[in-house]
């Protein structure tokens, strides 16, 4: 009998996932069912497939939602994080399997003892970051200590960002992803990460100055800033007795220096409702956080603020984004300074039709072996097809996919609430996701005790 696999959620981080479910259906003997409000995506890359249905479902349904799952094998939730636990409570009353993308919550960790006891698999963190990252990392350091080594340093980097072919800002920015989750990041607590054997922790005021520059071949240089919190993956990679742990996210170089202006003024805030918003302009919006004065210009209150020389590039940055336009209006009721930063970036760094994006990611192992230090930089670059097949959704997707028929087949078969760190699982996945060009190239290079390209600005 065929088994039944439901997707939950068809946004546009979805197409390569549903087009690889499509495609190995028929050979795998599975069908699909996705449910979303709107399916006009999951049309367009399955058209009218044999073995998919579509419907569209309020999972908020109890009874519709609870019919839905009880009669599947497997549950692939695509919901927003927050969402996750709704799914996973009915998938765990019905004996259902359940695979996100999303970091694994407290809550979810919470079920573990039971989703245990009965067999399933709850797999999370499994899409791009979390989840190639965890799977090519944990491949590394497992094949580095099965030769005899101890792990010294682990770094890890990854963003998303918009092919060279199709930068044409001043930022080398679009957004691929999330732009809500972009405006936020960093927010929430203290970034903490281990740096040559001493505990590290960056304030979200001074995290957008504190940045670490990157070398990737054929690309050029990047830079990037500290993931909110790299420790809790020292004993999750096994990597106890390391020097140093670091995980960051990429931008091209020139980009956090220019962000930080939004954070100091206070713009990326999301806790309060400015008043009168819906008639504020871009010009209105940043005057709202700069210093009286009768006399100077909004221009020179925030060059002299933030002391910006009139030809720094950083000041081009801000005029590009037409901040300082007093005749249109950005338009949101009862937004926040966060709400209204996003409406402005969303109108420059939105993706054109034709542009496509590229995500990067780099892992640093540095070892001891043989009594010499060594040091390995493994690089991953994927480059986007168009808007909907972008790099962002096949390097989400494919592990995504690939993971749901492993454990569909039963051949990732460890029960409990876990993320893809055990070879079971990341051993498969990675082997298929090379003949989608999804692979590292790795490079050896000199070890590096302390990384001198690291600003402590």
């Amino acid at each position: 009998m065929s088994k039944k696999i439901l997707q939950i959620g068809a946004g546009k981080s979805t197409s390569y996932l549903m087009k690889y479910l499509g495609e190995h259906a028929q050979k795998e003997d599975f069908t699909i069912t996705i449910i979303d409000r709107d399916l006009r995506l999951a049309r367009k890359v399955l058209g009218e497939h044999p073995r998919v249905q579509m419907q569209t479902a309020d999972i908020f349904d109890e009874q519709v939602r609870r019919e839905l799952i009880g009669s599947h094998d497997l549950i692939i939730s695509m919901l927003p994080a927050r969402l996750h636990m709704t799914v996973a409570r009915d998938a765990l009353h019905y004996g259902k399997h359940l695979i996100t993308a999303s970091y694994i919550s407290d809550e979810m960790r919470k079920l573990d003892p039971e989703v245990r006891a009965k067999g399933l698999v709850f797999m999370n963190e499994i899409g791009l970051d979390p989840g190639i990252d965890h799977m090519s990392a944990m491949q590394s350091i497992d094949r580095i200590k099965a030769q005899g080594g101890e792990m010294l340093l682990f770094e890890s980097f990854t963003g998303g960002l918009v092919a060279p072919e199709s930068d044409n800002n001043l930022w080398h920015y679009k957004f691929t992803w999330n732009p809500r989750n972009v405006v936020l990041a960093g927010q929430g607590g203290v970034s903490k990460f281990l740096h040559a054997g001493q505990y590290k922790y960056i304030p979200y005021h001074r995290l957008f100055r504190r940045t670490e520059f990157l070398e990737i071949d054929g690309y050029g240089r990047f830079e990037a800033y500290p993931n909110r919190d790299s420790l809790k993956y020292q004993k999750v990679y096994g990597l106890e007795n390391v020097r140093t742990l670091y995980r960051g996210t990429i931008r091209r170089v020139g980009f956090s220096r220019a962000w930080n202006v939004f954070v100091q003024l206070g713009m990326t805030d999301d806790s309060y409702v400015m008043e009168n918003s819906e008639n504020l302009t871009p010009r209105d919006f940043v005057n709202a956080f700069l210093p009286y004065s009768p006399h100077d210009s909004v221009e020179l209150k925030l060059r002299h603020y933030l002391k910006i020389d009139q030809d720094d590039e950083l000041w081009f940055k801000l005029e590009e984004l037409d901040l300082f336009n007093g005749e249109k209006k950005i338009g949101l009721k009862n937004a926040t300074p966060a709400q209204l930063l996003q409406k402005i970036l969303e109108e420059k760094w939105a993706l054109e039709p034709d542009d496509k994006d590229m995500i990067v990611m780099m892992h640093k192992f540095g070892y001891h072996l043989g009594g010499e230090n060594h040091q390995i930089n493994a690089s991953l670059v994927v480059i986007g097809e168009d808007q909907t097949y972008t790099a962002m959704a096949k390097t989400v997707g494919l592990p995504l996919g690939i993971g749901a028929l492993k454990i569909l087949k039963g051949e990732i078969r460890t029960p409990g609430v876990q993320l893809p760190v055990l070879s079971e699982v990341y051993e498969p996945v990675l082997k298929e996701l090379e003949t989608y060009g999804i692979r590292f190239l790795e490079k050896k290079v000199p070890f590096q005790c302390y990384n001198p390209d690291f600003t402590m600005g």
